[in-house]
């Protein structure tokens, strides 16, 4: 049938990921870095991505293609949530660092002491009004950076609330989620900590909105970290 669907131009994908988060029935997916249309009978042609596309790559043309099923949409959102693990530990709640000296003799010389203030460290999981958002010096961290950059807890980590989260695989913008924290909350200064691939554009840009939207002026940098685990600021 010929019908309005969504094409994406990948010369203009800039591999941001926020069209699949966006997108509830799951008919795009990113492949090898760009966004892709995975199946025609999964988009309903409503475009709910194409407003949080940064480069307009996302256009609605008619075409040949399969009708919208709705049935095949719902059967392959329950596989995914059978697949999906979740996590009982969501109580909020403060970690207490004591002092290395206190702890000296359980502690080796050798071992590196983690630097988590707060649990969860989720963006999806974290509570808006979570206590410990007072006056506090936020850093939002793509996954991958604390494994690819061997001193993450020490040279970002100290001192913050530490949020987490990979615009590549989770579901759903993260920007309304950081703009409600920001606004609700005395946040005193914002670090992103991103990797270098394209698909981290996602945080940041999410963090940039949430700052915008938020209507306050809080100072804030991005820090990026290459695939190797080098700093390139």
């Amino acid at each position: 049938m010929i019908r309005k669907i969504i094409h994406i131009d990948e010369e203009k994908c800039n591999g941001c990921g926020l069209c699949a988060q966006a997108c509830h029935e799951g008919a795009i997916g990113m492949v090898n870095g760009k966004a892709k249309l995975l199946r025609d009978d999964y988009c309903d042609g409503l475009g709910d991505c194409l407003p949080v596309c940064p480069t307009d790559a996302i256009s609605f043309v008619e075409r040949e293609a399969a009708a919208y099923d709705e049935q095949a949409v719902l059967k392959n959102k329950e596989q995914a949530n059978k697949l999906a693990c979740g996590c009982p530990g969501t109580q909020v709640k403060r970690l207490n660092r004591e002092a290395p000296e206190r702890k000296a003799e359980a502690v080796p010389a050798q071992a590196v002491c983690s630097q988590l203030n707060q649990w969860p460290v989720q963006i999806k999981l974290v509570p808006v009004n979570a206590p410990y958002f007072e006056n506090a010096n936020l850093l939002l961290a793509a996954d991958c950076t604390a494994y690819a950059y061997g001193n993450f807890h020490a040279d970002f980590m100290k001192n913050k609330v530490t949020l987490i989260g990979c615009p590549k695989l989770d579901d759903g913008d993260y920007a309304e989620k950081l703009t409600e924290i920001i606004r609700e909350n005395n946040i005193k200064s914002v670090t992103v900590v991103r990797m270098e691939v394209p698909c981290c554009g996602g945080l940041e840009f999410a963090a940039k909105t949430a700052l915008q939207n938020s209507g306050k002026f809080i100072p804030w940098q991005v820090v990026t970290i290459s695939t190797d685990g080098t700093r390139l600021d």
